[in-house]
């Protein structure tokens, strides 16, 4: 019998070795080196290798290829079809993942019901029973009659059965519990994980099928298993919510037919996740009272605005260290910011704790809201309150300089919507036109926007 060929895989970025070595040269991560033994392929299924897609193409001139846009079709739910870049593309690969609770199998459940009314529709589910899916189903109210159900693990019986029922749209829940025979590890490991998403994707790609892998996320909040995994799927999306907020956000990490980093917002309710088509409502639900440390901004979110409400809360300390602390923001750059303050602001912060928190839950990873936490922690720091109806935009430099951020714009008309009056902005960003009801402040100087709030 030939002795079964041993690989050593990256968990992290999927590079493979002859042998084990502590330190990964790809993308120098230290103890990420996995052993797991290589299967034979199927020699049943062989002619699936002809090409990832089927059938191997011709070569054809880059002028030459049909530019026409693939076909979509929509998911029922408004804001997944935003995440997803317009609806669900046939042969697309989509991996979904999420810390435990955060409403995966449910969001996925609800579109598979929806589906299921107009087209096959099958749901692979290998971590729960079929009772337990239907008992969730009669909970959220969701029509079932329609939609069909498969509870097993073994990847070649979950493609014989979709061959045998040719659905449009496939779920399987989840990757990690998956697992093919002839590799010799446990389910979840990095092989089976490897070689079971390229079997069903290249299933859903020869086949036209939609195919949603749900994924587990590891403590550090990223998708558990080898990074090929994400190579090799259309589209990877990211549910998260905390504990205490029935907010849940759906964010685009990856995706091969829309824009990345969009952004959709659902409520968990007792009937399921609803979509909220207005987010902006929701994170600016302020007191009627002005509150010092309090400051609104717009960020950008895939292909739309969106207002948050920034709050610091700034503190004599008493420690040697001072804290600070940046719930939704980076906290690196916020001890940066402090510094420009303290250069080209003049206000000292350095005995001072500094608090800073995105309310909502929402995560800040652009710069635009560097000069509405800078006037927040002044605000509080000074006790005196921002405007209520005014919006801060506008990127800090090093320098001092408040340098323009992208669809200035944009971002000030969404304000002017929700009822704000004033908005500071960069000088750049100045609209060139007077927005109605809008009464815009260009500034190129941190030290020009803190003389306007005093």
């Amino acid at each position: 019998m030939a002795k079964a060929k041993t690989a050593y895989v990256c968990t992290d970025c999927g590079a493979e070795y002859g042998k084990w070595q502590g330190q990964c040269s790809e993308c120098h991560e230290w103890n990420t080196i996995s052993e797991f033994k290589v299967g034979k392929a199927s020699t049943t299924r062989g002619a699936r290798f002809e090409g990832y897609a089927g059938k191997l193409s011709e070569v054809q001139s880059l002028d030459h290829i049909n530019l026409e846009e693939q076909s979509r079709f929509t998911s029922g739910i408004g804001e997944f079809d935003r995440v997803l870049g317009g609806g669900l593309v046939p042969g697309s690969a989509i991996l979904i993942g999420g810390s435990p609770g955060a409403g995966k199998s449910t969001l996925l459940l609800q579109t598979m019901c929806f589906l299921a009314g107009s087209m096959p529709a099958l749901y692979i589910t290998g971590e729960e029973s079929l009772q337990q899916v239907a008992m969730r189903a009669t909970r959220l109210g969701i029509k079932t009659n329609d939609l069909q159900m498969l509870s097993e693990t073994n990847v070649d019986a979950i493609i014989a059965a979709a061959e045998k029922m040719k659905p449009k749209v496939l779920v399987v829940d989840s990757i990690q519990v998956v697992h093919m025979e002839g590799i010799e590890s446990a389910p979840g490991s990095v092989s089976q994980v490897r070689e079971s998403a390229a079997m069903l994707t290249r299933y859903a790609k020869q086949t036209g099928t939609v195919l949603f892998l749900v994924g587990h996320v590891t403590k550090e909040g990223s998708i558990a298993g080898p990074k090929v995994l994400e190579h090799m799927i259309d589209c990877s999306i990211m549910l998260d919510g905390s504990d205490d907020s029935r907010f849940r956000t759906l964010r685009g990490i990856k995706n091969r037919f829309g824009a990345v980093n969009e952004l959709g917002i659902f409520a968990m309710l007792e009937n399921g996740l609803r979509e909220v088509t207005n987010p902006s409502a929701i994170f600016l639900n302020r007191s009627d009272e002005q509150m010092p440390g309090s400051g609104v901004t717009v960020i950008w979110e895939g292909t739309r605005p969106l207002l948050i409400e920034l709050q610091a809360l700034v503190d004599e300390s008493q420690m040697n260290y001072p804290k600070r602390v940046a719930i939704g923001l980076d906290q690196n750059r916020l001890a940066m910011l402090l510094a420009v303050l303290h250069r080209h602001g003049g206000l000292h912060c350095g005995d001072q704790d500094v608090f800073v928190n995105v309310v909502g839950g929402v995560r800040v990873s652009e710069t635009s809201a560097d000069l509405a936490a800078l006037l927040a922690v002044v605000s509080s720091f000074r006790s005196i309150s921002l405007p209520q109806d005014m919006v801060i935009i506008g990127e800090v430099g090093l320098s001092g300089e408040i340098r323009p951020v992208p669809s200035g714009q944009e971002r000030v008309l969404e304000a002017a919507k929700h009822g704000f009056k004033r908005a500071i902005v960069p000088k750049a960003n100045a609209p060139k036109k007077p927005i109605d009801g809008m009464e815009v402040i260009a500034v190129k100087k941190l030290s020009e926007a803190l003389n306007i709030i005093g």
